[in-house]
């Protein structure tokens, strides 16, 4: 080899290791061809304490005339329980205080009293801006409670999807897709009279069994969806455009149009999983995003995320795929969990090895380069 080939065919190789992704997803994770830079999964089969996992219980109270109905409402934090399985190896059957597994969010008769007792968590992030969000929830059968997964800013920003087990019978099985807006809001809170709802008949019944509830929100629309089907896309001036957080929660105010109740008995919605991929609209995220993601043309700097389509209701098809849970699949990402800016557990230090490897690599063929040229 000629002697100047040598450092440069160095030099050559130590760029393309630098060019490359330090880790699989650098750069987000895309769904039906969108990139979402941020990520939160969250597995309560297997959790112990929800508020280390980026989730905070919600604990209020307002009286029946802020609730809208006869009743009002107390939200505290008996009302949310985790209930994992016993085994990290096991993804479906009873957890650990029996009953299903997963985070148990329920309502609860107020006896002689005039708060009904209901369960509500919410992430800790309030910086999602567009993204794809699911769960995989199993409803009460108890009647005369509304359950409810989506995405919160106030009372005229939110996307629901909400179930009424007063709704359910042998013959009907709905679920309920609302966009909250300006103009819901002006109309008392009822959306059912603006072009951003719908009730929507699904093929199974949602207290049997888990399913995955899913919404992708665009900056012009929302699309809706049930085990991966598309059920509705909804546009228009009832899209939000502004950052919220996501939310699970259980309720009855005793309203006969609504939510119906108080339940006779606990009503219990458990979900075992939660997933959202999205943007971040803080801009220390944004900035951790551009350093973090080398080359979005790279190999596996981008990361498909999987279709869910098989109800998540047996150990192998509640076996669902998450990235948090795999190696070098969130190396470099902040992680909603705790602490905010945590780094993936146990990939710091495969990224930190990678990348000193590369840097060294890079160094020394410089050295070397320079050398052979002087």
């Amino acid at each position: 080899m000629p002697l100047l080939t040598r450092p440069i065919t160095l030099l050559s190789t130590a760029l393309l290791l630098a060019s490359l992704a330090w880790a699989d997803c650098e750069c987000g994770y895309t769904v039906n061809g969108t990139l979402y830079t941020d990520l939160l999964e969250t597995d309560f089969l297997h959790t112990e304490n929800i508020n280390e996992t980026g989730w905070m219980t919600q604990v209020y109270t307002v009286d029946s005339d802020i609730a809208r109905g006869p009743f009002g409402k107390d939200a505290g934090l008996k009302q949310v329980v985790a209930n994992p399985l016993e085994s990290r190896y096991d993804w479906a059957g009873d957890g650990i205080n029996g009953g299903d597994a997963g985070l148990q969010v329920i309502v609860s008769n107020p006896g002689k009293g005039g708060m009904i007792p209901m369960g509500e968590t919410a992430t800790n992030r309030s910086d999602m801006l567009y993204g794809s969000f699911r769960a995989a929830i199993k409803l009460t059968g108890e009647k005369g409670t509304c359950g409810a997964f989506f995405w919160y800013l106030n009372d005229s920003h939110e996307i629901d999807v909400e179930f009424l087990s007063s709704q359910f019978n042998e013959t009907s099985h709905p679920v309920n897709l609302v966009l909250q807006s300006e103009e819901s809001m002006n109309a008392g809170f009822d959306a059912e009279n603006t072009n951003a709802f719908e009730t929507h008949q699904l093929p199974f019944d949602p207290s049997e069994g888990f399913n995955e509830y899913r919404f992708d929100w665009f900056e012009d629309r929302v699309e809706f969806y049930a085990n991966g089907v598309l059920l509705k896309s909804m546009s228009g001036d009832g899209v939000p455009r502004d950052p919220g957080h996501l939310m699970l929660s259980q309720w009855s105010n005793g309203d006969s149009k609504w939510s119906g109740g108080p339940p006779k008995e606990d009503a219990v919605m458990t979900v075992s999983y939660v997933k959202g991929y999205f943007n971040s609209s803080d801009t220390q995220r944004q900035s951790d995003w551009r350093n973090r993601c080398l080359d979005i043309n790279a190999p596996n700097a981008t990361c498909e995320v999987p279709e869910n389509t098989a109800p998540p209701q047996t150990n192998a098809t509640a076996n669902t795929y998450f990235f948090s849970q795999q190696q070098n699949m969130t190396v470099n990402q902040t992680l909603s969990g705790g602490n905010p800016n945590t780094i993936a557990s146990g990939a710091l230090s495969i990224h930190g090895s990678i990348q000193s490897i590369s840097t060294a690599v890079l160094l020394s063929s410089l050295v070397l380069f320079m050398t052979w040229c002087s």
